[in-house]
């Protein structure tokens, strides 16, 4: 698999692009589609004064506005790069001035309230489709950004039935022409999923990093002191964005509560397994899950160098 974004087209894919939200994700598609020529024009659109002065100075686009719908007039592709609960007013709020034929995206963790939220407020005359860039740091902001940021992970696409079959494969090769493999699935699996794939494991991330907080005031700073990989790496995920991941949990309800009770219900196992000494459940548990994270690494989606590749302080 490539390593580095390809050489820039030609024949941009879009005219004008708007990108709404700033931070991370929209931050890093701004760099990526100006280094690949994706857009002849690129939007940043963000409703926050300081957000925006700042991608200006970093010379993310080439127009800015705080005022979203005036911002994606006349813009092909508009791309909402915002917490999932904000997706349905903005979408409300730009509906009155997207473009006769414009393309309507967002890049949310959760696909079923997002499709609900938007799709009542969209004109009859745009073509929306839905896309989750699998990719991400714990970091936020126009800085955190890097245009190689979707090289080689996934994009899922979940289109309703009937949109424009054209409109799906622009979106497609725009993904694509920024490194990413693509997936197409229904709103409702990709949300079954995504639960088990990386809603529940922050959740579990935040809850051990709090019960680690309170156990820190009865250790005497113990815990943070001698954090080895395993809690330091909760810690990593448990950084992310506080707002995006209380409205995907909110949005993505009835999928994570499923997964919790699932579980918990292995957790009891577990639990059971160690209170009566059964080794070899515990053996068999543990080499299907480490079984599992070699094939995430054959996949492309991890590092199999040591310490998750971490840089040591010598290099």
């Amino acid at each position: 698999m490539p390593d580095t974004l390809g050489e820039p087209r030609g024949e941009p894919l879009f005219s004008r692009l708007a990108l709404i939200g700033m931070g991370l994700i929209g931050s890093s598609i701004a760099r990526a589609a100006r280094h690949l020529n994706l857009a002849g024009t690129v939007v940043a659109i963000d409703r926050d004064e300081e957000t925006l002065a700042r991608s200006a100075e970093l010379g993310l686009a080439d127009a800015f506005f705080k005022d979203a719908a005036e911002g994606v007039r006349d813009c092909d592709f508009v791309i909402l790069c915002v917490p999932v609960g904000a997706c349905g007013p903005l979408a409300k709020q730009i509906a009155g001035s997207l473009a006769h034929g414009a393309i309507v995206s967002d890049v949310g963790s959760v696909k079923g309230a997002v499709v609900a939220a938007m799709e009542p407020h969209l004109p009859a005359h745009t073509h929306f489709v839905p896309a989750h860039p699998v990719a991400g740091t714990e970091r936020s902001g126009p800085d955190a950004g890097f245009a190689t940021l979707f090289l080689n992970r996934w994009c899922i696409l979940t289109p309703a039935y009937g949109v424009d079959a054209g409109a799906v494969e622009q979106v497609r090769a725009f993904w694509e022409a920024m490194g990413s493999r693509i997936e197409i699935m229904s709103a409702p699996h990709h949300d079954l999923v995504l639960a088990i794939t990386s809603h529940v494991p922050h959740l579990i991330a935040y809850n051990i990093v709090g019960t680690a907080a309170d156990m820190e005031r009865v250790t005497e700073l113990e815990v943070i002191k001698f954090s080895a990989g395993g809690f330091r790496d909760f810690t990593r995920i448990a950084a992310s964005d506080p707002t995006m991941w209380r409205d995907i949990f909110l949005t993505n309800k009835e999928a994570v509560l499923e997964m919790i009770s699932r579980f918990n219900e292995d957790l009891a196992a577990l639990t059971r397994a160690i209170r009566w000494d059964d080794g070899d459940a515990l053996f068999d548990l543990f080499s299907r899950t480490r079984t599992i994270r070699r094939g995430i690494i054959s996949e492309g989606q991890e590092t199999a160098e040591p310490d998750f590749g971490r840089r040591r302080p010598e290099e």
